[in-house]
C-alpha cells in the first residue's frame, strides 16, 4: 500500500476520477461538471495505491489558512472495511497538519457517521440534502 499525493491531470488523477465517479456519483445518477473538475487543480489530491491500482482517494480543499474541507472520499468496491479509508484519513490529517491547518471539516453522508466518529470527528449540525442525499457537517481539530 502506497499513500501519495496525486498530480492534477495525471494518469493517477484520471484513475481518481473513475473511482469517484463509480463510487460516489454513478449510484446517484450524477456526473462531474467541467467547472467542478477545473477547481480541483488547486486542491490537495490524495490516493492509496496497490502497485499502480488506486484503491482509495480523497481531497482537501482550503477553506481558510486554518481549515480544510475533506471531499470526495472513496474506496474501491469490495475493499471497504479493510482499513483503506482509515489509512487515507490518517494520511489526509497528517498532510493537513504538515501544511499547518488546525481543523478538518466535511459534509459526511449519514451512513458514514460511525466511521468518522471512530476517527475522532464530531457532528456539528443538523442533516441537510446535498447531491440528493442527506449529509451532516463533521469536524475535527488537528
Amino acid at each position: 500500500m502506497a499513500l501519495k499525493m496525486i498530480q492534477y491531470g495525471s494518469k493517477e488523477y484520471e484513475q481518481m476520477l473513475v473511482l469517484r465517479y463509480q463510487m460516489l456519483r454513478k449510484p446517484l445518477g450524477l456526473d462531474f461538471s467541467r467547472e467542478e473538475l477545473e477547481k480541483e487543480e488547486h486542491n490537495i489530491l490524495l490516493g492509496c495505491f496497490d502497485d499502480d491500482v488506486l484503491e482509495g482517494c480523497c481531497m482537501l480543499v482550503e477553506n481558510s489558512k486554518k481549515e480544510v474541507r475533506l471531499r470526495q472520499m472513496a474506496v474501491l468496491s469490495g475493499l471497504q472495511g479493510k482499513g483503506i479509508g482509515r489509512v487515507m484519513m490518517l494520511f489526509a490529517e497528517n498532510v493537513a497538519r504538515d501544511r499547518r491547518y488546525q481543523k478538518i471539516i466535511m459534509h459526511a453522508r449519514l451512513s458514514s457517521i460511525p466511521f468518522f466518529e471512530k476517527l475522532g470527528y464530531t457532528v456539528t449540525g443538523e442533516p441537510f440534502i446535498e447531491l440528493t442525499i442527506q449529509h451532516v457537517i463533521m469536524e475535527k481539530e488537528l
